[in-house]
C-alpha cells in the first residue's frame, strides 16, 4: 500500500507540467475471472522536455507508446506508476495492460452471486482507484473527457457515465459497447458497472426542458425487492428541489442508480451513474431509520452531481466541502421535499453525535484538514469531514440567511462549471450574496479543531422570575478556540390544560441570538417566568455540546418522554449522552434515563442511536462490579419494552433487535430461542430471514447454538447476505477455538471479500465473556504493520479498527496500545487509527471511574 501513495507535492508538480484533454479506454471483460484487458490512450499537453508519471496499477504492462516511440515496460513501469520522460508540447500515450479484478470494493470489483453463479462488476474509484482500471493521471484537478469502449458478454447490461449505446456483435457470445465521450470530469467520478443486472427505466423533464432518462439496477436475485416506484419518486423530488434552489439544471445527460454487491460505503457519486450499497434493497423488514437514511443517501448523491461533479475540488483538502455540502443539502431536501419532515432531528441524533465524538478524539482536525497524501485522505472520510462539516454549513446558513446562501451557491455553480475550485471560491460568492465578511468566521470554524460547550447561568427571584440569564462558553484545553454561534434558546413548560395530568412539555418562548465570547448575556429573557426546562441551541442551529442547568436536568430526567418536539427531545438525549461520555454524570444514571423514557420515542433514528448508546454504556462505561447486573438490567428492560410495544411498530422491531444484541442470561436466551422457534410470539412481529439470523447469532454468542444450526440456516438462505450472516455467526462462537478460527480466516489468509471481512470482525468482537479476547491483545499488535503494508486500504482499515479488542475496556489494553504507539512512529495513517482505538478505551475507563464514585 505505501508504494501506491501519492503526495500533494507530487500532484502539484504534475499539474504544473501536464494538462489532459482526453482518455480513450478500451476494456475487454471476457478474458477470465482474475484479470481484464485495459488499453488506454491519453491526449495531453506538457511543458516540452519535462518528465512526469501516469498511474496504472496492473498485473502486467504489455506495451507503452509515447508519441510513437515504444518504451520498455520493464523499465518504465513498476506495476503502480509508468514513468514518462522527454515530453512534448502535444502528447499521445497508449498503455496496453492487464488489470486486476478486486474483491475489496476498490477499482473494478468482481462478485459472483451464489444464487445463480452470475458474475457482477462495478467500479469504485474514490479516492485513488480509477488507476486500477485504466492508466490515468489520478488527481481531481486534471479533468478530461473519457470515452469507454467495453467488450463483455452480450447478455450483460453495461453502464457508464454516458448513455449506454447499442452494442455491436463481437463473436463468441460477446458484444462491444462504444460510449460517447463524457463531459470534462475528474477520473474518480468515472464509472463502469457491468453484468446481468436487471433494470427498470423511467424519465423526468429537467428545468431546462431536457428529458433525462432514469434507470434503476440491481442483481437478478434481488430485483423482486427493489421498490423502484418509491425510489423514482424520491429522485424526482430531489431533482425538482435542487434545480429550483440551485437555479441550475441537472448538468448530465442521464441519471442511473445502481445497487451493487459488497459495497464499502453507502453510495458513490459517479457522474450520472450512482452506485449504492445493496443494503438499501430491503429483502426483510428494516427500521424506519434505515428507510429514511436511504432517502437522505439518494439525495446526498444527487446533490453531488452539482457540488463535486460539475464543480470539483482542486485537491483532497477540500473533500470536506464536497461531503459537508451534500450532507447539508440532502438533509434540507429530505425535510422540505419528502415525507421525512423530521430529517433535522435525524441529523441531530446521528450526524452530530458522530461529529461530537470525532471532534473529541486526539486525532481531531480542522474541518479544512491538512491532506499531505492519499493515505491522509483515506482516513479523513470521518465525522469531521461529513458531520461536523455539515453542521458548520448549517450554522453558516443561519449566519448568512438561507436565501443568500442559495444565491451564492447558484453563482458558484455558474462561475465554475466543469472546473476545479478551492474553499475561497465558494466563500467569495457567499460574501457577495450575503454582504457578510466570512474571513473571521472561516478562520474560527474551519481552520481550528474542537467543539465548544455551552451552559446556561440563570438567576431567579423569589417569585420565580428570571433576573439574569447568561450563556457560558468553554473549550477543551487542547483546542481553546471560543467561537461565534448563531443559536436559539427555548423555554419549555408543561401544558396541563390540554393533556393528562403532567401534560406535555411544550415550547412557550424562543429567542434567537448571536453568542460570542465566554459570556453572553441574554437580556431578552430577563423578566420572563422561569420555565420548567431551558434548552440552549433549540432547533439545533449551532454546532456545540450543550448542558442543562440543574433544574432543567431534573425535569428532563423525570419527563424526557414528555417533551413534545422530536428535535428538542433529540437535543436533550444528546446532552445527557455527552455528559455521560465526558464522565460528568454516572453511566448507570444514563441507563435509568433511557429505560425510563425510551418507550414512547417516536423518531426511529433517535431510538436507534439512543439504544446503541445505552448498550455501549452498560457494556463499556459501567464500572466492573456493577457491569454484569447492569447488562442484565438493560436486556430485561429491552425485552419488556418489546413485549409492551405496539404490535408491528418500528419501536417493537428495534427493541427486539437490540435485545438480541445484548441477551446474555439464561432467561434472556430462552426468550431469544422462543422468538426464533415461535414458542413466543409478539403481536405483529414477523421473524423474517434477516431477523431470524440476528436471533440465531444471539444464540450462538450465548452458547445455545453452533455450527450445525448455522449451516442449516445458510442452506435455507444460500445468498450473499446469508453468507455474511453465517460468517458473523461463526465468528461469534464463544470458545477459544471459535475465536481463533475467526482470527485466522482474516489474518492468516487474504482471500475473504470486504463484506465477509467486516462481518467476521464484528462477530469476533461479540463476546459475552470478554476473557475470550485477552489472548489476542498481543497478536493484534503483532499483525498491525504487516497488515497495513500488505492489504488493500479498505481491508486494512477494517482489520485495524474491527479487530481491536475494545470490549476488554481495561487498563491492560491501554498499556499495550500505548506501548505499540511508543514503538511505532510510522506510518501516520495507521497510527491515527490506533490512537482513535485507544481514545475509546481511555474514555471508557474515565466513565467507569465516574460510575464507581
Amino acid at each position: 500500500m505505501p508504494g501506491e501513495n501519492l503526495t500533494r507535492i507530487e500532484a502539484a508538480e504534475r499539474k504544473s507540467i501536464v494538462d489532459v484533454t482526453s482518455y480513450d479506454v478500451v476494456l475487454d471483460l471476457t478474458t477470465g475471472p482474475e484479470t481484464f484487458a485495459s488499453t488506454t490512450t491519453v491526449i495531453f499537453t506538457a511543458k516540452p522536455g519535462t518528465s512526469t508519471f501516469i498511474d496504472a496499477i496492473t498485473r502486467t504492462v504489455h506495451a507503452v507508446t509515447l508519441n510513437g516511440a515504444e518504451l520498455d515496460p520493464s523499465t518504465v513501469s513498476d506495476g503502480i506508476r509508468i514513468q514518462l520522460d522527454d515530453l512534448q508540447a502535444e502528447n499521445e500515450l497508449t498503455v496496453v495492460a492487464d488489470a486486476i479484478y478486486t474483491n475489496t470494493g476498490e477499482g473494478l470489483h468482481r462478485f459472483v452471486d451464489p444464487v445463480d453463479d452470475e458474475a457482477y462488476l462495478y467500479s469504485q474509484f474514490e479516492v485513488p482507484d480509477s488507476r486500477r482500471m485504466f492508466a490515468v493521471f489520478e488527481q481531481p484537478d486534471l479533468k478530461a473527457t473519457f470515452s469507454f469502449t467495453v467488450t463483455a458478454p452480450a447478455g450483460w447490461e453495461i453502464i457508464s457515465n454516458s448513455p449506454t449505446p447499442e452494442p455491436t456483435g463481437a463473436g463468441n457470445g460477446a458484444a462491444i459497447w462504444a460510449f460517447e465521450p463524457t463531459h470534462v470530469i475528474s477520473s474518480y467520478i468515472t464509472a463502469l458497472i457491468a453484468g446481468p443486472y436487471t433494470v427498470v427505466r423511467s424519465e423526468l423533464t429537467s428545468s431546462d426542458g431536457r428529458v433525462i432518462p432514469l434507470g434503476l439496477f440491481s442483481r437478478k436475485s434481488l430485483f423482486e425487492y427493489l421498490d423502484s416506484d418509491y425510489i423514482f419518486e424520491k429522485t424526482r423530488q430531489g431533482f425538482a428541489y435542487y434545480e429550483d434552489k440551485f437555479d441550475y439544471a441537472y448538468p448530465f445527460t442521464k441519471y442511473d442508480q445502481l445497487f451493487v454487491p459488497e459495497f464499502n460505503a453507502g453510495a458513490m457519486e459517479n457522474a450520472g451513474a450512482v452506485t449504492f450499497t445493496e443494503s438499501y434493497v430491503f429483502r426483510s423488514k428494516v427500521t424506519d431509520a434505515l428507510k429514511e437514511r436511504r432517502v437522505v443517501t439518494i439525495l446526498h448523491e444527487l446533490a453531488h452531481m452539482w457540488f463535486g461533479d460539475l464543480v470539483t475540488m482542486k485537491w483532497w483538502n477540500d473533500l470536506w466541502l464536497n461531503e459537508s455540502f451534500a450532507e447539508w443539502a440532502s438533509t434540507i431536501a429530505t425535510a422540505d421535499a419528502t415525507e421525512w419532515k423530521e430529517a433535522w432531528t435525524t441529523f441531530a441524533a446521528m450526524e452530530k453525535s458522530w461529529a461530537y465524538k470525532q471532534d473529541q478524539l486526539p486525532s481531531t482536525h480542522p474541518v479544512v484538514a491538512t491532506i499531505n497524501d492519499l493515505e491522509d485522505v483515506q482516513v479523513n472520510f470521518d465525522g469531521i469531514t461529513y458531520a461536523k462539516g455539515g453542521s458548520v454549513l448549517k450554522q453558516l446558513v443561519a449566519w448568512v440567511g438561507i436565501d443568500a446562501f442559495f444565491t451564492g451557491v447558484s453563482a458558484y455553480f455558474k462561475k465554475h462549471a466543469w472546473g476545479n475550485t478551492e474553499l475561497a471560491d465558494l466563500l467569495a460568492e457567499l460574501e457577495t450574496s450575503s454582504g457578510r465578511d466570512l474571513s473571521e468566521w472561516s478562520k474560527l470554524w474551519l481552520e481550528t479543531a474542537g467543539v465548544n460547550t455551552l451552559r446556561p447561568e440563570i438567576t431567579v427571584d423569589d417569585a420565580g422570575t428570571i433576573t439574569g440569564f447568561t450563556v457560558l462558553q468553554s473549550a477543551a484545553a487542547d483546542y481553546p478556540t471560543i467561537r461565534p454561534h448563531r443559536l436559539a434558546i427555548g423555554l419549555y413548560s408543561f401544558d396541563t390544560a390540554n393533556n393528562l395530568p403532567g401534560g406535555k412539555l411544550v415550547r412557550v418562548k424562543r429567542v434567537e441570538l448571536d453568542v460570542d465570547g465566554e459570556r453572553t448575556d441574554v437580556t431578552e429573557l430577563v423578566g420572563e417566568a422561569r420555565p420548567d426546562l431551558v434548552l440552549l441551541n433549540d432547533d439545533d442551529l449551532a454546532y456545540a455540546k450543550i448542558r442543562l442547568d440543574d433544574a432543567s436536568l431534573a425535569v428532563a430526567i423525570d419527563n424526557l418522554a414528555a417533551i413534545e418536539s422530536p428535535l428538542a427531545r433529540s437535543l436533550v438525549w444528546g446532552s445527557a449522552w455527552d455528559a455521560t461520555r465526558d464522565a460528568e454524570t454516572a453511566p448507570r444514571d444514563f441507563v435509568r434515563l433511557v429505560l425510563g423514557n425510551i418507550a414512547t420515542e417516536t423518531e426511529s433514528t433517535t431510538l436507534r442511536t439512543v439504544l446503541g448508546q445505552v448498550i455501549l454504556t452498560a457494556t463499556h462505561y459501567v464500572s466492573e462490579p456493577h457491569r454484569e447486573t447492569t447488562v442484565t438490567e438493560v436486556g430485561d428492560g429491552l425485552l419488556t419494552l418489546a413485549r409492551e410495544a405496539a404490535g408491528g411498530s418500528d419501536a417493537q422491531f428495534q427493541f427486539v433487535k437490540f435485545f438480541a444484541s445484548v441477551a446474555v442470561t439464561e432467561a434472556q436466551l430462552d426468550a431469544v430461542a422462543g422468538l426464533l422457534d415461535g414458542s413466543e410470539q409478539l403481536d405483529g412481529l414477523v421473524i423474517d430471514t434477516d431477523l431470524g439470523w440476528e436471533l440465531l447469532i444471539a444464540l450462538v454468542a450465548g452458547g445455545r447454538a453452533g455450527t450445525a444450526q448455522i449451516d442449516a440456516a445458510l442452506a435455507k438462505d444460500n445468498t450473499a447476505t446469508g453468507a455474511q450472516f453465517a460468517a458473523q455467526a461463526r465468528a461469534a462462537i464463544p470458545t477459544p477455538e471459535g475465536k481463533q478460527a475467526a482470527w485466522s480466516s482474516l489474518i492468516d489468509v487474504d482471500t475473504a471479500p470486504n463484506t465477509i471481512v467486516r462481518v467476521t470482525a464484528a462477530g469476533f468482537l461479540r463476546a459475552n465473556d470478554t476473557t475470550l479476547l485477552e489472548p489476542f491483545v498481543g497478536t493484534y499488535f503483532d499483525m498491525l504493520q504487516s497488515v497495513w503494508e500488505s492489504r488493500a486500504y479498505a481491508i486494512a482499515d477494517t482489520l485495524v479498527v474491527g479487530l481491536y479488542p475494545s470490549p476488554l475496556a481495561n487498563q491492560e489494553l491501554v498499556d499495550a496500545t500505548r506501548a505499540w504507539l511508543d514503538a511505532n512512529a510510522e506510518p501516520p495513517a495507521l497510527r491515527r487509527l490506533v490512537v482513535e482505538n485507544l481514545a475509546g478505551v481511555e474514555r471508557a475507563l474515565a466513565a467507569q471511574a465516574r460510575d464507581a464514585r
